[in-house]
């Protein structure tokens, strides 16, 4: 049923296209959220050997760990999603492209359990 006016259907909100999309531009706003923090931290290293080596002694930090595993799954979704895009654009195939968000999904998932292992291991 149609609403009157200018309101969007809200069923739409519940379909995986609808989620691999809000993923895609939140993991993008996360990413880029943090890349001051990320130049901030190169830029020590103008400032010296002993400024760098600080502030990435303060990154050993289990919450630190933590992030940056988080980090790493939002790139891969983000990079997924991305590439998700480009197909959907450029190849010929219709329908609802179910299977390439689950895949992009289960790319971000393995990567981010591989890093995982990576830094505990």
């Amino acid at each position: 049923m149609k609403r009157p006016g200018n309101f969007p259907d809200f069923r739409a909100r519940a379909h995986p296209a609808y989620w691999a999309f809000l993923v895609h531009r939140c993991s993008g706003l996360a990413l880029a959220a943090f890349l001051p923090l990320h130049f901030w931290v190169l830029g020590l290293a103008i400032h010296g050997e002993a400024a760098l080596d600080g502030a990435i002694k303060y990154t050993d930090q289990a919450l630190f760990k933590f992030g940056e595993w988080g980090l790493v799954v939002l790139l891969t979704l983000h990079l997924m999603g991305g590439v998700r895009l480009l197909l959907i654009e450029f190849l010929p195939w219709s329908g609802l492209r179910k299977n390439w968000i689950a895949l992009a999904l289960g790319c971000g998932l393995a990567t981010g359990l591989a890093f995982a292992l990576a830094l505990l291991g």
